[in-house]
């Protein structure tokens, strides 16, 4: 064909660039494109798909003249049904501003008929033809040999083909908008030009290409118009064994279709974390598989963010995982048909069953949110079926002011699409929120004004805006409920927030090594399962995965440029930088109709009390206790830390001497304060062994082993033989330690495991007496593995503590609180807040704390643990005038010594502390220092009850365990004078006094113990008369003259030619030269001991009932004393049978008859009763139940000869005890 002849006048100017005249491909090749070119073109919202001929093209105004001169010369052009395109290849432009990665056809005859075709139109035009590079931008990129660049290079690589006919020529204008100060244009159809017809048809006004493209749900987001209002509508990709490849599911054909409704889902969640270096290192990968194809992880839904092609090509070559999860949102995408996924950090889904799934972009398109739902995974609503929405999330990563925002609006976002669209359909949210959590990165990054409090405000924020939607943390409320013993070695050095941590950098090599700032190296709670819809949904477990450490596979493809493989520093790996996290729920799809717990009638709802602003700051609450020297320093951490070291060296190395190798287990466990972590540097260390030796055989050795060390700083102070069972208390360097044992041999080698089973496990078939030595360290673990954020507990409860310890209700042998009372009463705060969504800090959780209990009806209402006791059973005697449930036996209320007068004071106590928080302005070095001390409390009242204790015999432990027995007794006396006086308020305060001139070299010791007494006051309220005064102050002596028979009627404890005591009603003028006694105990010496008798431990059948309730979680003894001695036995031979041995033979032998004895036993309040022994309750549920160390004698009816004395040790049906030593012809008639 000849050449055509150049046109005589030019149909206009070439040079406009508000025109272009193009090449479109098909819309429905639009999306594989699209997908990138949203992310990485940045003329995306300008121009579609496109591959341009001529731009720029003539002006607006010359369009139809040009039109027509081109489709006049294209009439002359024959290659209109040869043009065809064939995109497949992809290559780069580089310019002075960075390059231009593109696809393109570089096959020579389409190039050659492309070329041809575009020298036509040039030459209608009036122009000549120059080179031309025919592309179809996908992006931008700024330097050609980093790492972003090849990875979007690879991106197009792996684009499927794109061929079609070209068939039509576009000629489009430029629109342009202005919103305010910004401007924008928009590429948009001015009309075609159809290469078989040579028509040119025009549209009415310029048509957009993006109308149908998304609809915008806020400035922030958009998802597809499809889904807008609707369900998904994009399918998963499964395998086609016929085809050999992944294909996209046709719905109906589920192979794996369930036959029953589902009556349980398990979701998991796990951040794989991006390769960002190129090329791609396949190292960390087969660990990444293992983990995903774990015991621990395995789910019907997988989330994986930070998902990149190559990883998902990888993932689907597995044919395990694909076994468990048939399912995948996208296929792999080096299959040719598929294409690459559109960002470098991608969340996919992976499923056992069908669903269908669409994204939810953010306006920083690199992050993209998907949801998905099943078909039959939802909630009946009258007729109506309403699917679960589920969302995989990873929000904006950062610790930054611009970063947090970002974070909160697509969070909004989120939340706002779902509250529209689908408000009454059961939602989980899981993935990563990024939302940082750790205390001391907030603070730390204040103090370096990293972050401004606008941003921390933010922050704190996103809790609120989650649980105001509706949404509960799945790892929150299992930990409530069911416990967590995941928590790393390193709690007790934690900080708040860092508790249930899934970016640990202290001991995932990994996350350190992406660490983003000196101050945000601390363990973060970045991964979250969050649920809406508890009337579906119920939250059954939670736990972690991938933190098992794997070797790394050699990967020759990513090595350094010394030619090392960069693995070869991290030869040991856990995967990723996060750990995956896994939730299970139990469903129901209609309502359930099960009748309430019982728990939920008996309980008392908490209501939060936020820390107003001068008392919201958590280092200003820290710093206030250690100006009160409350929190341990760095010495005294590790000055126990060695201690407890060596004594568990000790004695392991004892007993591995005695059993030798492969025996059965020996455990050595911290309990009381220091095995809670609330220790304060005034405290000592509880300790517990367990093991399969008995207890007399354990301290033997122990001490024989403990003796022997003295050389490393160990001295045995004393060894004490109590009911509650024996006791060494030792010092090891400068720290006091108490030893205790128990020995129970499966509990030993199951340990920690069985700390974790429940009370009706067949391993906690036990004698009584085992069970309380237990009962302390089965607390301890269920509190640490129960309580959400440990760290806020501890700081929580060294408050309280101190305030408690301040005011004089700190003391439970007095009936006022302890350890043990304080843990359960802040666990119930802690629990109930974050159970209910609000983000515990220890402020908040101390003004909640004090608000709850101030409110509190300790008369009529019980404290206990809902989440521990869902079925309760027990039940309240009038005899216990406070109710503080415990959580394991052998007994449930841990305030058995509670007394009308000490329930009082500490009521007006915690009322008197929520108003003090209360006040505008209060400051917690305020609250801590404005408090009743003892001084105060010698001038608090008008009149006092003075008891005079004095003691001057040599023996210490005569001197410590006959005041110990009198402190005892002081609730016996509040009790009579409430019972005789119920208008008098009688105040102890829990420590002794001295005389101002007492000092420390006294041989003799006086003390005194005071009882303030309230204005005294007549029934009705008023004042006395002289009468009635003259009454209650009778009422009054006879009271004291009773406490004072009782303690020097006790032969026992009570020894007129060493001690005395007397009482007496003084007024407030005669404690002036009175002060609170401070002094050290003095040193014990050798025989110098306070047991009665070793065979006494085993009668100890409720040891928690006196003093294990304390060592239980934390009332450590800060007073100690100096060596010691062994005990000495008792004149008689053999053991002395316990009351539990005799009860039993009276019950059960034929030559006995049960009817004719009698039990003596002391009662708390009313000293030695009667009771006929077949009316003896031993269940203890059973609300008359007594624990047997009560039991003091068993009488016949018939002749009243007492036959058991536990005092006197008389043994008459056994004959042992003192009984064994008489003649042979006296115990055999």
């Amino acid at each position: 064909m000849a050449a055509a002849e150049p046109l005589s006048q030019p149909a206009g100017v070439v040079g406009s660039y508000d025109t272009a005249l193009c090449i479109l491909p098909p819309k429905h090749l639009w999306a594989s494109i699209n997908q990138l070119r949203m992310i990485y073109d940045k003329a995306y919202e300008t121009w579609p798909p496109h591959i341009n001929l001529v731009y720029p093209f003539v002006g607006v105004g010359s369009l139809p003249s040009a039109s027509d001169s081109i489709i006049s010369r294209l009439r002359t052009w024959d290659g209109g049904d040869k043009l065809s395109i064939n995109l497949s290849e992809a290559d780069v432009f580089s310019h002075r501003h960075g390059n231009t990665i593109f696809i393109c056809d570089k096959d020579a005859d389409r190039a050659s008929a492309l070329e041809a075709l575009r020298t036509a139109v040039l030459e209608a035009l009036g122009q000549p033809s120059d080179s031309y590079q025919m592309h179809l931008t996908v992006g931008q990129s700024e330097q050609l040999n980093s790492s972003p660049h090849k990875f979007l290079l690879e991106k197009a690589k792996l684009l499927p083909t794109l061929e079609w006919k070209v068939d039509k020529l576009y000629i489009l204008v430029r629109e342009r908008t202005h919103s305010g100060t910004k401007a924008s244009s928009q590429m948009k159809i001015w009309g075609t030009i159809d290469l078989a017809s040579l028509l040119l048809s025009r549209t009415e006004k310029p048509l957009s290409f993006h109308e149908s493209m998304k609809v915008a749900i806020s400035a922030d987001a958009h998802v597809h118009a499809t889904m807008r209002g609707g369900s998904p509508s994009r399918l998963p990709y499964v395998f086609s064994s016929t085809a050999n490849k992944w294909v996209l599911y046709q719905a109906g054909t589920d192979l794996t279709r369930r036959e029953s409704a589902l009556k349980s889902l398990t979701i998991a969640s796990y951040n794989v974390l991006a390769e960002f270096d190129y090329p791609p290192s396949h190292a960390r990968y087969p660990t990444l598989i293992q983990n995903i194809l774990d015991e621990s992880a395995l789910a019907d839904v997988l989330f994986l963010q930070e998902v990149t092609d190559d990883f998902l090509s990888f993932l689907c070559k597995d044919p395990q995982v694909g076994e468990h999860y048939p399912f995948v949102s996208g296929g792999p995408p080096d299959q040719a048909d598929i294409g690459p996924l559109p960002s470098h950090l991608n969340v996919v889904v992976l499923s056992k069953w069908s669903f269908s799934w669409d994204c939810f972009s953010f306006r920083d398109l690199h992050k993209c949110s998907l949801l998905m739902q099943f078909d039959d995974i939802g909630k009946n609503n009258g007729d109506s079926f309403l699917p679960a929405i589920l969302f995989n999330i990873h929000l904006t990563c950062g610790f930054k002011d611009t970063s947090i925002p970002k974070k909160k609006h697509e969070l909004h976002s989120i939340l706002s699409y779902l509250s529209e669209n689908y408000p009454q359909n059961p939602w989980i949210l899981a993935g990563d929120f990024n939302i940082t959590t750790s205390a001391h990165t907030i603070e730390t990054a204040l103090k370096k004004k990293a972050i401004s409090w606008q941003a921390v405000s933010d922050l704190e924020s996103l809790d609120s805006i989650l649980t105001e939607a509706g949404l509960v943390d799945s790892w929150v409320s299992a930990r409530v409920q069911y416990g967590d013993s995941s928590d790393p070695e390193y709690l007790n050095e934690a900080f708040e927030g860092e508790q249930g941590a899934t970016f640990d950098p202290i001991i995932n090599k990994l996350a350190a090594n992406n660490v983003q700032s000196e101050f945000n190296d601390r363990p973060q709670r970045y991964d979250r399962i969050l649920v809406k819809g508890q009337d579906l949904f119920t939250i059954t477990g939670f736990n972690m995965f991938g933190q098992k450490t794997h070797m790394l596979e050699d990967d020759p493809q990513a090595n350094n440029d010394d030619g090392y493989s960069k693995n070869q520093a991290l030869d040991v790996s856990q995967g990723s930088d996060h750990w995956g996290i896994r939730c299970s729920l139990q469903m129901t799809t209609d309502a359930p109709d099960q009748p309430s717990s019982n728990t939920d009638k008996l309980s008392v709802p908490v209501e939060p009390k936020v820390a107003p602003a001068a008392l919201s700051d958590t280092s200003e609450l820290r710093s206030s206790l250690s100006n009160r020297s409350i929190m341990p320093s760095e010495e005294d951490i590790a000055k126990r830390e060695t201690a407890f070291s060596s004594l568990k060296e000790i004695m392991e190395g004892m007993y591995a001497d005695q059993n030798g190798p492969g025996k059965s287990a020996f455990v050595v466990v911290p309990v009381g304060s220091y095995g809670l972590g609330v220790w304060t540097p005034t405290s000592d260390i509880d300790c517990l062994c367990i093991g399969p030796n008995s207890s007399e055989t354990f301290f033997r050795l122990a001490t024989q082993h403990l003796r022997r060390a003295v050389g490393e700083g160990v001295r045995i102070l004393r060894r004490v033989n109590a009911r509650s069972g024996t006791m060494l208390e030792l010092e090891i360097g400068s720290v006091k330690i108490d030893l205790q044992y128990c020995p129970a041999t499966r509990i030993a080698e199951t340990f920690p495991y069985s700390m974790s089973l429940p009370s009706t496990d067949p391993i906690f078939q036990l004698r009584m007496e085992t069970l309380a030595k237990l009962k302390p360290v089965r607390d301890l673990y269920y509190l640490r593995r129960t309580v959400p954020d440990h760290v806020a507990f501890k700081t929580a409860h060294r408050l309280v503590k101190c305030w408690a310890k301040q005011r004089g209700i700190y003391a439970a042998k007095f009936g006022y609180l302890g350890g043990i009372h304080l843990s359960i009463l802040l666990a119930c705060v802690c629990k109930s807040l974050s159970y209910s969504g609000i983000s515990i800090s220890a402020p908040t959780i101390v003004t909640t704390f004090f608000s709850h209990y101030a409110s509190f009806d300790w008369k009529t209402r019980v404290v206990f643990d809902p989440f521990f006791h869902k079925r309760l059973r027990y039940v309240r005697t009038t005899r216990e005038p406070m109710a503080i449930l415990g959580y394991h036996g052998p007994n449930l209320n841990t305030a058995h010594t509670a007394s009308l007068p000490s329930v009082r004071a500490i009521s007006d106590e915690f009322k008197r502390a929520d108003a003090l928080l209360s006040q505008e302005g209060m400051t917690w070095s305020r609250f801590l220092g404005e408090g009743l001390d003892a001084v105060d409390f010698l001038t608090a009242y008008k009149s006092y009850i003075k008891i005079s204790v004095l003691f001057w015999g040599a023996s210490l432990a005569k001197r410590v365990s006959f005041v110990g027995w009198l402190e005892s007794r002081c609730v016996n006396l509040l009790v009579d004078i409430n019972r005789r006086l119920p208008n008098v308020h009688a105040r102890v305060w829990p420590a002794p006094f001295i005389d101002q001139d007492a000092s420390e070299e006294d041989t003799d010791y006086r003390g005194y113990y005071l009882i303030g007494l309230d204005d005294w006051k007549s029934p009705g309220g008023g004042s006395m008369t002289k009468d009635d005064k003259k009454i209650a102050i009778g009422s009054l002596q006879t009271a004291l003259q009773r406490f004072e028979s009782q303690i020097r009627d006790d032969e026992k404890y009570f020894d007129s030619k060493v001690s005395w005591m007397s009482t007496e009603v003084v007024k407030t003028s005669e404690l002036r030269t009175l002060r609170l006694d401070t002094r050290e105990c003095g040193e014990y010496t050798i025989g110098d001991d306070e047991s009665d008798d070793e065979d006494e431990e085993d009668d100890a059948l409720d040891e928690a009932e006196d003093s294990s309730d304390e060592k239980a979680i934390g009332n450590s003894k800060s007073r100690r004393k100096s060596p010691i001695s062994l005990p000495t036995r008792p004149a008689y031979t053999g053991k002395f049978r316990s009351s539990a041995d005799v009860m039993n033979r009276l019950r059960w032998d034929h030559d006995k008859d049960s009817s004719d004895y009698i039990v003596g036993y002391e009662d708390r309040f009313l000293g030695v009763k009667e009771r006929a022994l077949d009316l003896w309750k031993a269940e203890q549920t059973d609300e008359e139940f007594i624990p047997q160390h009560r039991i003091m004698y068993f009488k016949r009816k018939s002749d009243g000869e007492v036959v058991w004395d536990r005092k006197e040790r008389i043994d008459e049906i056994f004959k042992s005890g003192v009984t064994s030593l008489k003649p042979e012809q006296e115990n055999h008639p």
